[in-house]
């Protein structure tokens, strides 16, 4: 082969550098040049492009983020937008295209494989930890410890003021990260999206701890939470992007409310956001970017990019 291209869309995630480092530097020491399309899906549609090779690759392990940027653009949902991107794909004499994406992404590398025959091999990304197909998707192993960290700091504060204290923690359909960082981080109740809670059984929870002695309470809940009989009780909605999602936010601070009026005790919220996305990935995170990253370029090498491996990872 002697050329690639490669992107990352959807959110980024820790390590989505190191599979690009290990992407590249797989590639030129077989003597294969590799072309980064940036801000995901759009690059190949509008021909955005950056030269990417082992120089400037080579110390960004250790940087969080995305050298190439990202987006939330669909193809499908663009006029004319995957006969440009096949227009960009024969242009820049593309023999494959690395894609670096979760379940939106893959699902675009997906089609364009099976409907257009769009050469594709799928990395699997999402900090959720959500993806099928996969035991560990790289990021997840960060954000889970940074979202603990931000319970360890709250913990002070919290049992300072005898604060109920209520942590969002990213995690539209999967619970993954406040499950981890609940547990790690020693939390009164988690609340996740597979399991619709009830508000009685948490303030009952939280009653029972204080009246074993405890000062404080920390209650970590995923964002995509659901109130049992299938409430939404998320508050923020501005909209959909081009894969049909709503921004969510807005649940710690509606249970924060609804915590402090049926106990009496004084509550606040915390949002982590996006800071579960940013700064350095971990290591183990980083070791399996590497081993991602080379494992697709193998498979784009070999033309071993069969339908029933095609944005799967394997």
């Amino acid at each position: 082969m002697k050329r690639i291209g490669i992107l990352t869309g959807g959110g980024d995630a820790p390590a989505l550098n190191a599979v690009i480092r290990a992407v590249t530097r797989s590639a030129n020491n077989d003597g294969t040049e590799v072309l980064g399309f940036q801000e995901g899906w759009r690059g190949i549609i509008e021909g955005i492009t950056m030269p990417i090779d082992w120089k400037t690759t080579d110390d960004k392990i250790s940087e969080g983020g995305t050298i190439l940027g990202s987006s939330r653009t669909n193809p499908f949902r663009r006029n004319n937008g995957v006969e440009m991107l096949k227009e960009n794909f024969k242009k820049f004499q593309l023999d494959a295209l690395v894609v670096i994406g979760g379940d939106d992404t893959l699902g675009v590398a997906n089609r364009l494989f099976h409907e257009h025959d769009v050469p594709t091999v799928g990395c699997p990304k999402t900090i959720d930890n959500d993806l099928s197909a996969t035991d560990f998707t790289f990021g997840y192993d960060t954000a889970v410890n940074i979202a603990m960290e931000s319970i360890d700091k709250l913990i002070t504060t919290a049992r300072s003021h005898r604060r109920v204290i209520v942590v969002e923690i990213m995690g539209r359909h999967a619970g993954w990260i406040a499950a981890g960082a609940g547990i790690a981080g020693g939390a009164d109740v988690t609340l996740v999206p597979e399991n619709p809670f009830s508000l009685d059984r948490i303030c009952k929870t939280l009653r029972r701890n204080r009246e074993r002695g405890k000062l404080y309470n920390i209650v970590a809940v995923a964002e995509g939470a659901k109130l049992g009989g299938g409430e939404d009780f998320h508050t923020q909605d501005d909209g959909v992007d081009e894969f049909g999602h709503i921004r969510l936010g807005g649940i710690a601070k509606a249970l924060a409310r609804e915590i402090e009026d049926r106990t009496g005790y004084e509550s606040r919220h915390v949002v982590l956001g996006h800071l579960q996305r940013g700064g350095h990935p971990s290591a183990f995170d980083r070791v399996l970017g590497t081993r991602v990253g080379i494992k697709s370029l193998r498979d784009a090498q070999s033309r071993r990019v069969r339908k029933d491996d095609c944005a799967q990872g394997r």
